[in-house]
């Protein structure tokens, strides 16, 4: 299985936001400049994220995002298939498969899904910025943003 950009950008910023010792909320543009991604893509992620109360976002002047739970409460398989919106590997009605009903396929393929995202499911965010990766974030939010152009 491949994650699409849209998961990748989304841990992402769960894990840039992990960095609690800033002296102002992190924003969209710091994000995209940081991970040199497209700005407006990274939106979609975070209006996506906020949805799902994932993210504190406040607008104006100071505003920012920020992490809305602990840490141990995003569970990476729950993260992983909200994101990628997966509800089945197949679907054997569209288009409709001559196989329907005598094929054993899609319960072996749902049944590796579910232990997939149970899997998943063992690790929280907490886990994913561990060491060495939660120092690699301090570093990279510290590093100094250029100016947008």
């Amino acid at each position: 299985m491949q994650l699409t950009h849209f998961t990748d950008l989304g841990l992402r910023v769960l894990m840039y936001l992990t960095h609690q010792k800033r002296d102002t909320p992190a924003t969209i543009s710091e994000i995209a400049q940081q991970f040199e991604v497209s700005r407006h893509h990274l939106v979609k992620v975070v209006h996506f994220m906020g949805q799902h109360q994932w993210l504190a976002t406040t607008r104006g002047k100071g505003g920012g995002l920020a992490l809305a739970l602990p840490l141990h409460e995003y569970r990476l398989g729950d993260v992983i298939q909200s994101l990628e919106g997966v509800t089945q590997m197949i679907d054997c009605a569209d288009p409709p498969c001559a196989l329907a009903g005598r094929c054993q396929l899609k319960g072996m393929l749902d049944q590796a899904q579910r232990a997939f995202f149970a899997s998943l499911n063992q690790y929280t965010l907490a886990d994913m910025v561990a060491s060495p990766t939660g120092e690699a974030i301090v570093r990279l939010v510290g590093r100094s943003v250029p100016a947008a152009a």
